[in-house]
This record gives C-alpha cells, structure tokens and sequence, in this order.
C-alpha cells in the first residue's frame, strides 16, 4: 500500500492534479481548444493530454464544445470550461442599497439585483442580503451558488467578527457576523472592505495587473486605501489597515477618538465634502464632489487660473496623504480610484504625482483606475471565484 500524500513531491497523484490545472488555466484564459493545442500549451503528450481531458469530462469541469475542422479531412473535437459547473455571487452594500450580481465559472456575469439598503435591526441586514443574493439568482435563473463575497464600506475584524469603520452602516453592525450570514445563506460567505475590492478588481484586469505591489487610494465620499504586496491584500491585525481616512495630515485639526467622531485628519481635507467647499471657495458650484471636479478640470484644461489654484490645492491634500504612504511602503505603484480621481481625470492625476514626487524619496507613477462598471462588484466576483476555482481544480484527482 503506498503511503504517499496528495502533496508528496513526484507522486503520479500530484502530478495529475498539476497537469489538471494547468490545463484548466489554459482553458479559461484561451477559450475552447483541441486535445492537440492542450497538450502543446501545457507541455503535455498526447496519451496524457487524453488522460487529462478524460479526467476532466467526468468531473464535470470540461465540455465537449464541436468540431474545428482542419485540412482535407481533418477535424478536431474542441473543449471548453464547463461554464455552469459553479457559480457565485457579489454584493455592495451601500446606505441607499444592494447590489448584487451572479456569475458562472468563467466569470460571465448571468444575473444582477438591487434592493433598498438593511435597516436597523440584524436579523434584517442577514435577510436582505439573502433577498439580494436571491434575486441576483433569480434573474439568472440559478437556485443555487456555491459562494458569496460582500463588499462594505468598512471592515470586519477577524477576532470578533464585528463590523467597524462603518457606523454610516445600519443593521451590520452584530456580533457574529460572519458566521450568521453562512449560516443565513447556505454558503461559504467572505465580507470584504470595498476599497480592497477595488484594488483586486485593479489587479486582475486593471492598472495592476503586471505590478503586484501597489496601493489604491479611493476618493469619494469617504476615502480609504488597499494594500497590496507579492499580489495579496495587507488587511491588517483588526481588518483596518488602509483606512486611511482616520490619518492625521499636518493640514487639518486634530481628531482626537476618529472613530467615534467617525472623521479624520484626511478625509476632514479631502473627502468629498471638503473638496466641494474648497473648489467653492474658487468659484465653482455643484452640490456633488464629481460634478464641481468635472466642472474644475475643463475650466482647468481652458486655461483658467482658478480651476489651477483649486486643483493644485486638491492636489497638495493628497499628496500629503499619500507622502505618509509613500515613505512608509515604497509602492511600486498608486491608483487613484473614486469619484474624485476619475472626475479631475490626467489633470488632476498629473498635479498629484508632481506634488507627491516633490515629497518623497521614492518616485511611484500615479494611474488613473481602468476597471469599467462597478468595480466592487468586479472585484468581489474576483475573490469569489479565485476560491471556488481553487476548490474545483483541486477536486480532479482523489
């Protein structure tokens, strides 16, 4: 009888389930293809790439998909990612709402839901998300996922399980918190901060998807900060790390107990309602930070001196936030993400990293985000289907 483990190095078991992901990496990343292009993209013989394809087929992982014809007489039968082999799904929580959505194994989004966001009470945050999971369902027409992740504008500390940097949030705030919603929905279920969400959304098919070093700073009503190093989140020891709204900047008075003030240094000079009063204070209007920064940069790009000085200042506030960043990480790379960022566009962005590299030893680039639509739901869908692929690919060989 042989004692070796599935992760003894050598074992024929081991090799297969390598041999097994691989050809399921190549298939989600090129599409369908033929038993011969397998083998070549993976290194495999034909007897082994047969073997594999067999292995694959019978767990349910892989389809047929046709035939591609090929020279005289010639044809070739294709294979695909079994597409409905798994599906998850991703909620924003906001104040006003849910979002949810659905995908399948491939990442094609198959269903989408919004409801009105939970009101005070736990047990009704713990039954919207299951109407918003459902719904997403329901629109798809699944009466199953395999797994949720949920993003928050907060986040939730491991050892209690309790939500923080989000008393804006009603209804979520209990104790257990994890372990009620698994338990509410069925499924594994992961609470992630949104802004990390963003930055994994960054990562996978954004401006850090060759840069596994970066860190993303969002500007909107509320400011926060992922980080990211060797392509995994820095969470913190509490979940908090990135929430950089909190940080004390020489410029702005100082919070003492920033949680229960629920406000700090940063985002007391740069979140969104600072930056209307500022730009403001320059002769612009517009009662939402996007529409007065929009307003702002194509005067700016006009050629007039108070969008110049209005941005300029913008931009100072930020990099002085960022210097902080800056000196202590040594990013390979910054995104800029949210509202504020994306509205002041190249002029703001440019204002920014001149500012920050007059600060700073370390000369990061500045990008503006490039991830279309909801970037948090993107980045959720990412999270979910990394684990569930994980499961799944390594389910092939028993």
């Amino acid at each position: 009888m042989s004692t070796s483990s599935p992760g003894t190095p050598g074992t024929p078991r081991l090799l297969r389930a390598i041999n097994d992901r691989a050809a399921l990496k190549v298939l989600l990343e090129r599409g369908p293809l033929t038993r011969p292009e397998i083998g070549a993209l993976t290194g495999l013989s034909k007897p082994t790439a047969s073997q594999l394809l067999t292995r694959l087929r019978d767990a349910g992982l892989v389809v047929a998909d046709g035939i591609r014809e090929g020279g005289p007489g010639r044809t070739a039968e294709l294979y695909r990612i079994n597409a409905s082999a798994a599906h998850v799904a991703a909620l924003e929580v906001r104040r006003a709402q849910i979002r949810a959505c659905t995908a399948d194994l491939t990442g094609t989004v198959t269903g989408r839901f919004e409801l009105p966001t939970p009101g005070p009470s736990g047990g009704d945050a713990i039954a919207r998300a299951r109407t918003a999971v459902e719904g997403a369902m329901a629109d798809a027409g699944l009466d199953r996922v395999d797994r949720v992740v949920i993003g928050v504008p907060g986040a939730v500390d491991p050892r209690t399980e309790r939500l923080g940097y989000a008393s804006h949030l009603p209804g979520w705030h209990i104790p257990d918190l994890l372990t009620r919603l698994r338990e509410g929905l069925g499924v594994p279920v992961a609470v992630e901060n949104d802004v990390n969400l963003v930055a994994m959304a960054e990562l996978a098919h954004g401006q850090a998807t060759a840069t596994p070093d970066f860190v993303l700073l969002w500007v909107s009503a509320g400011i926060g900060m992922a980080i990211v190093l060797g392509g995994t989140l820095v969470r913190g020891a509490t979940g908090g790390a990135g929430e950089v709204g909190y940080m004390p900047v020489a410029s702005a008075p100082i919070i003492r107990e920033p949680g229960r003030a629920n406000t700090g240094g940063l985002q007391a000079v740069a979140g969104a309602p600072a930056v209307i009063r500022l730009l403001r204070e320059h002769g612009f209007r517009g009662g939402r930070a996007d529409q007065i920064v929009r307003r702002a940069r194509e005067a700016y790009e006009d050629g007039d001196e108070r969008a110049r000085a209005g941005l300029e200042e913008l931009a100072t506030r930020l990099a002085t936030g960022l210097a902080a960043i800056v000196s202590v990480l040594d990013p390979e790379l910054i995104v800029l993400a949210g509202e504020v960022p994306l509205a002041g566009g190249e002029p703001l962005r440019s204002l920014v990293e001149r500012e920050l590299h007059t600060m700073t030893i370390p000369h990061p680039p500045l990008r503006l985000s490039s991830v279309d639509g909801n970037p948090v739901l993107a980045g959720a869908l990412h999270l979910a289907l990394g684990e569930t692929r994980e499961e799944l690919f390594s389910s092939t060989v028993r």
